[in-house]
């Protein structure tokens, strides 16, 4: 991983930690719709799958679709399988964005979210650190 790259996956993960800071902050769900949630722990997600991705010296499109991502670092051996789940969240980026969400939907274990979600910026950070030694 080259310089530049190095710099974008530490930029993408930092940028993913914001996003994540901000979902910490929302567990009340009278102050804070499941969209606004959702649409946070989405962002937080894809920009920390982001930054994996750059960190193995791949490339990303440019998509909200988790799905894509988890399969590019899948495809390349990576254990993304550690993080269940991660797809659901797109519709958080697309859809709900635009659209109202069905409050009688199941609503999002937020404490879970949140803990998954630092799991996931943790073992980022871990490849990004073990990285910068190399």
């Amino acid at each position: 991983m080259g310089k530049s790259d190095r710099d974008h996956a530490f930029q993408l993960l930092q940028m993913a930690r914001k996003d994540h800071q901000a979902i910490t902050h929302m567990l009340d769900q009278d102050s804070f719709s499941e969209e606004v949630f959702g649409f946070h722990a989405q962002q937080s997600i894809e920009k920390a799958l982001k930054a994996w991705i750059t960190a193995k010296g791949l490339t990303y499109p440019k998509s909200h679709d988790v799905s894509a991502l988890t399969r590019i670092l899948g495809d390349s051996g990576e254990e993304v399988t550690k993080f269940p789940n991660l797809e659901d969240y797109t519709i958080y980026a697309v859809q709900y964005r635009y659209e109202a969400y069905d409050e009688s939907e199941e609503q999002l274990d937020r404490r879970q979210v949140i803990e998954a979600t630092n799991a996931l910026l943790d073992h980022v950070q871990g490849i990004l650190e073990s990285k910068a030694g190399a």
